[in-house]
């Protein structure tokens, strides 16, 4: 009972999900102590991050049928607000509130503004209306040096309990050193936890209920007394307020914010990669997409290097030349071409027909 209402009643409804998800949450809990590195660390850490952000999209997306590129413009915002806020007023928890707050305001502003003025029009419309002010945005915050950083971006101190030189204690716990990046990483985790939860629950309410029939048909919902044009818009506020908390997320971890990390158009790709590899229209497929995807770009490129030379030593020169580690992209791209035609409805929807 306190496990269906802590999943709002949305069971993963299929053995093989449950147990994958349990993987993944408990893998994200202990990866500090169970692989040692920055790099385990950082891939960890960014599967948090793009948890939240990928199931901020699928909220437009997969339950609304909403396409949208201005995504990335919103997480930007979320990482220039606190870059911001930190620059100006120094590392101390005050200027990561004002951070936020100032970053949620003004996110929840543009989009309510782009849904009352473009939800009307038909979807292609919307969506290069949505690319149009999220490559205005990005230019403009290349352009304002003097308050992003330019091009270079910025670079801030958190307060000194997240930083990397403050420690709990001077021995290792478990070959982990309980210092400030460890802090930050959980807490990370913990607000990934939280805000994932708290989407499930807006699905799974009778706001969700109804985009998903606005989703399926909008003329019949707009038959049955709902204001479609407000459900959308609301919609569209909720996903960018929670991508803008995935952005300060990203923010804290790296201390550091520029165009590039944040409001890259490669982003919004990996994105809608994501929601698509997991399944839209299901909160489980942003965990699932997050994690596959984030691991096979962080370490398919080590592995098609062990593999290239251990197939040189073979003497298959041709073979070892076809998976060069250089050609990781090339193979990236298969692999998605083929969770596509395998898994159409994504994977969570793939193993709930099971």
């Amino acid at each position: 009972m306190m496990l269906s209402r802590i999943f709002s009643g949305d069971a993963p409804k299929s053995r093989v999900l449950t147990a994958l998800l349990l993987i993944i949450v408990v893998g994200l809990a202990v990866a500090p102590f169970l692989i040692h590195g920055a790099k385990p660390l950082n891939v960890a850490a960014k599967i948090c991050i793009f948890i939240v952000l990928v199931a901020s999209f699928d909220l437009l997306l997969g339950y609304t049928g909403i396409v949208s590129f201005a995504h990335t413009m919103f997480f930007g915002i979320g990482a220039y607000g606190v870059a911001i806020a930190f620059t100006r007023m120094g590392p101390n928890w005050s200027a990561l509130a004002a951070g936020i707050a100032g970053s949620l305001a003004l996110s929840l502003l543009l989009s309510l503004l782009v849904g009352l003025f473009s939800l009307r029009v038909r979807a292609i419309f919307f969506a290069m209306i949505t690319l149009a002010v999220a490559s205005a945005f990005q230019t403009l915050a290349s352009q304002l040096s003097d308050f992003t950083g330019g091009e270079d971006g910025l670079n801030f101190k958190l307060p000194e309990v997240l930083n990397p030189g403050f420690s709990l204690r001077d021995e290792p716990f478990l070959g982990a050193s309980l210092d400030g990046k460890l802090i930050t990483y959980y807490l990370l985790f913990a607000a990934a936890c939280v805000l994932f939860l708290l989407m499930l629950r807006i699905v799974n309410s009778p706001f969700g209920r109804v985009l998903q029939a606005i989703r399926e048909n909008d003329f019949r919902a707009e038959a049955l007394g709902y204001r479609t044009v407000v459900y959308r818009t609301l919609s569209n506020v909720l996903s960018a307020g929670f991508a803008t908390l995935a952005g300060t997320l990203l923010a804290l971890w790296l201390r550091y914010n520029g165009p590039d990390t944040s409001l890259s158009f490669e982003i919004m790709v990996d994105i809608l990669l994501m929601v698509v590899i997991g399944g839209m229209g299901t909160m489980y497929g942003a965990v699932l997409g997050a994690a596959l995807f984030i691991i096979a770009q962080n370490y398919l490129q080590d592995l098609m290097k062990l593999g290239s030379e251990a197939l040189a030593g073979a003497g298959l020169p041709w073979l070892a030349n076809l998976i060069h580690p250089e050609r990781w992209l090339l193979w990236l791209g298969v692999l998605f071409i083929l969770s596509v035609y395998y898994f159409p409805t994504g994977i969570v929807g793939r193993l709930r027909k099971t």
